[in-house]
C-alpha cells in the first residue's frame, strides 16, 4: 500500500476505463486506416500528430478531418467505408499505454475489478478486446450502443458500477475528454483525466471538471491505495 493523493480521502475500490486515448493508443490504426482511404481518393497522407487528436471523438470526427469539404452524402459513403477497412484490420499497431500492462496486472493479482466504458460501438469494441486478449479480463464492458445513451450521459457508468458490484461513490473513470468528466460526476465517481490521451491543442482541459489529472498510467495505482510495482519485476 502507499500514500494516497492528497485529494483522495480513502482508495477507490474498482477502476473504469474509456477505451481509444486512455486505456488503448488506437491513433496509428485510425491514421493508418484513414490514410488509405485518403489515398483511395487520390489525396495525401495526413501525419499521426494531425490525426490523433480527433480519434477520442470517433469516426466522424476522424472522417471530417480527412475530407473536410465533401457533401453529406458521400461523407457517409465514406464513413462507411472508413469503418469497413478498420474493422477489417482492428489491431495491426494498437496497443495498451505503457504502462497500463503492469496496472491490469496489479489490479488482476489485488483482485480489484475493473471496467471499460467507452462509446465507440460493440462491434469493434469486443473484436478489438479479443484480438488483445482483454476481453475475458475485463468485468464490465459497455459500449457505446449498450444501452440507449452513451456518455456523457452518467447511465453507461452507473450500469458498469452494478455490473462489477461497487458502489458508484468507490469507482473511479480514467478518460481523456470533457464527456468523461461530465460522466463520472453525473455517476457520482472520482473523474481522473489522463493527460497522456487524446487532447487537442485547441482544447483547454485545465477547464474541465476533472478531480485530477495524471501523465502515466502507473500513477493511477496510488488512487487504489497501491503501490506501482518495481522495475526490477518488469
Amino acid at each position: 500500500m502507499t500514500g494516497l493523493p492528497p485529494s483522495a480521502a480513502v482508495p477507490a475500490a474498482a477502476a473504469l476505463f474509456d477505451l481509444d486515448g486512455t486505456l488503448l493508443d488506437t491513433a496509428p490504426d485510425f491514421t493508418r486506416v484513414l490514410n488509405r482511404l485518403r489515398a483511395e481518393q487520390l489525396l495525401p497522407a495526413l501525419p499521426l500528430n494531425d490525426v490523433r487528436p480527433h480519434v477520442s471523438h470517433g469516426s466522424n470526427a476522424i472522417v471530417r478531418l480527412g475530407f473536410p469539404d465533401v457533401d453529406a452524402g458521400l461523407f457517409e459513403q465514406l464513413r462507411t467505408r472508413f469503418l469497413d477497412l478498420y474493422r477489417a484490420e482492428l489491431v495491426v499497431d494498437t496497443r495498451l499505454f505503457p504502462g497500463f500492462e503492469q496496472v491490469l496486472d496489479v489490479l488482476d493479482a489485488q483482485r480489484i475489478p475493473w471496467g471499460i466504458v467507452t462509446n465507440k460501438p460493440g462491434w469493434l469494441t469486443e473484436p478489438l478486446l479479443e484480438l488483445l486478449g482483454l476481453r475475458a479480463r475485463v468485468r464490465s464492458l459497455i459500449s457505446g450502443d449498450t444501452l440507449p445513451v452513451k456518455k456523457p450521459d452518467p447511465l453507461p457508468l452507473l450500469t458498469a458500477a452494478r455490473e462489477i458490484g461497487v458502489e458508484p461513490a468507490r469507482c473511479l473513470y480514467l478518460g481523456d475528454a470533457l464527456r468523461d468528466a461530465h460522466a463520472a460526476h453525473g455517476a457520482g465517481m472520482l473523474a481522473l483525466g489522463a493527460r497522456f490521451g487524446y487532447i487537442g491543442a485547441h482544447e483547454d482541459p485545465s477547464s474541465w471538471p476533472m478531480d485530477a489529472w495524471i501523465d502515466t498510467p502507473l500513477e493511477l495505482l496510488s488512487w487504489l491505495g497501491l503501490s506501482a510495482p518495481s522495475a526490477a519485476r518488469w
